[in-house]
């Protein structure tokens, strides 16, 4: 498995079949992530950025389709693969207008799923390259247009410091590691991260109403920063 792995977050309460899930997505190089209900799932979407979700539907705790609908209301776009033995037209209907990028029903075939998986992966891209406007709090973020406003006002950013607002953005209410922050904006994961916190706090003086009791954007000790959605 590669530093630039996909990471997979497997929302399966069945434990047997989330371990075999889980040595099937490793061997094929990918890095995985597990959950066994809705709460654990946002615990884990806190603490990693994910390329990829795959969720089961009757989880302990919640449906979860509360968390499939919950990820799209904060402008989250991971693609999101159902797995589930629901398998009446109704609950597909309903999973996909939630914005499920999948559906799959149990029994089901290994190879299959992983060619799913990387169809899932493949649109992922498709969708960020379509550069959304992102929004947040006072917040506006045309990626397309490379504009960003302040409640209405425009900010004026610099080449770089726009380029790490919108790897956050693109990565919105999950935190991004240093290393992945430093290769999108400055090529390369081994530059000083001195350069990542000095642009944060530049980033913080133009784009939060107080810089100094920032909201928008918050780091995770250690680990990263991210782009809150409020």
């Amino acid at each position: 498995m590669t530093k630039d792995a996909p990471r997979v977050l497997l929302v399966e309460d069945d434990k047997p079949l989330r371990a075999t899930l889980a040595a099937t997505f490793k061997a094929e190089g990918y890095a995985v992530v597990e959950a066994g209900s809705v709460t654990s799932a946002k615990q884990r979407l806190g603490e990693y950025s994910v390329d990829l979700a795959i969720l089961d539907l009757g989880l302990p705790d919640q449906d979860g389709l509360t968390l499939l609908a919950d990820m799209r209301t904060r402008g989250d776009l991971t693609p999101i693969i159902v797995l589930t033995a629901r398998d009446d037209e109704a609950s597909k209907v309903r999973a996909l207008d939630l914005g499920a990028d999948d559906y799959v029903t149990k029994p089901f075939g290994v190879a299959e799923l992983l060619a799913r998986a990387r169809s899932a992966l493949r649109h992922g891209i498709q969708v960020r390259g379509a550069a959304p406007v992102v929004r947040t709090g006072h917040l506006e973020i045309d990626l397309s247009r490379r504009v960003v406003t302040r409640a209405g006002e425009l900010v004026k950013l610099s080449r770089k410091e726009f380029d790490l607002l919108a790897e956050l953005a693109l990565n919105i209410g999950k935190p991004v590691p240093h290393e992945r922050l430093l290769e999108a904006v400055w090529g390369s994961v081994d530059a000083d991260i001195r350069y990542l916190r000095v642009y944060i706090g530049q980033l913080r003086e133009k784009v939060e109403i107080d810089p100094q009791g920032p909201t928008l954007i918050s780091a995770d000790a250690g680990y990263g920063y991210r782009l809150n959605q409020l």
